[in-house]
């Protein structure tokens, strides 16, 4: 029995355009890559996909699923002031809301948004010089990264206007003693800036862990330069390479989130 039965929720796939199926089902695809990963936690963080269109809506997590329990279906749309807007048995988390509407509203070219509370990326944003350039991993995305300063939790729509301000045009985003942002046209985009932004902190962890007289930075220039190289590669090439290795690997394991 597929976990759309499981867990009582009937399918939309009739009730939508064939454009919004294949979104849930790559946004159901994303928090299942996640939860592959090892970077969910629990029931909380999101990622989010916006729909097509004039009205902003966008789906999230129906909050109270594990993410390797979420399905095409099971997907909440809601509208930019969190109202949902096609009938769920669920409700949505209002941090989740808050920041995902956020980017929605003010960044077209970010359809997919991803947030997470992994270890080491929340170890990175607690650190004062925040992602150093000590791999490969981390100049690649160096020149697109973003910090946010810590507010609370974020349940305070005013923040809404700090956060996009401080974003700007970047794709990747560290949320000071918070976690991972990053958003991307795709979700195939926005996962691999993900996994970079991700290895990239794991990897910073463990060389620290050496003491920081201990590590070796590239030489001047260097950085800047790897930037450049990699800055065309996330919007589009990079992900339609992985994306369906990623999704075969999804359906080897188990295929439900596609219901």
């Amino acid at each position: 029995m597929s976990a759309v039965h499981n867990l009582g929720v009937k399918s939309v796939r009739e009730l939508v355009s064939a454009e919004e199926w294949q979104l849930r089902v790559d946004l159901a695809a994303t928090y299942r890559l996640v939860a592959h990963y090892g970077w969910d936690d629990m029931i909380f963080t999101h990622i989010s996909v916006r729909i097509p269109g004039p009205e902003h809506h966008f789906l999230i997590n129906p909050y109270g699923l594990l993410f390797n329990e979420i399905t095409a279906s099971s997907l909440v749309k809601i509208d930019l002031d969190g109202n949902v807007v096609m009938e769920s048995p669920y409700a949505v988390n209002p941090a989740g809301f808050t920041i995902h509407s956020a980017i929605h509203a003010a960044r077209d070219d970010a359809q997919c948004v991803i947030h997470l509370h992994t270890d080491d990326g929340s170890a990175v944003a607690a650190q004062g010089h925040g992602l150093m350039a000590l791999t490969q991993h981390a100049m690649i995305i160096g020149g697109d990264l973003a910090y946010h300063d810590y507010e609370g939790i974020a349940l305070d729509l005013g923040e809404r206007e700090r956060l996009v301000a401080d974003i700007g045009s970047r794709n990747c985003v560290l949320l000071r003693n918070h976690g991972t942002l990053t958003m991307g046209k795709t979700c195939a985009d926005a996962f691999i800036r993900m996994y970079y932004l991700e290895r990239a902190c794991t990897m910073q962890v463990r060389a620290l862990s050496a003491g920081q007289d201990k590590i070796s930075l590239p030489n001047q220039g260097v950085p800047e330069h790897t930037a450049t190289q990699a800055k065309m590669g996330f919007d589009g090439p990079v992900g339609r390479l992985a994306w369906p290795g990623l999704l075969r690997q999804l359906d080897r394991e188990d295929t439900s989130y596609r219901d």
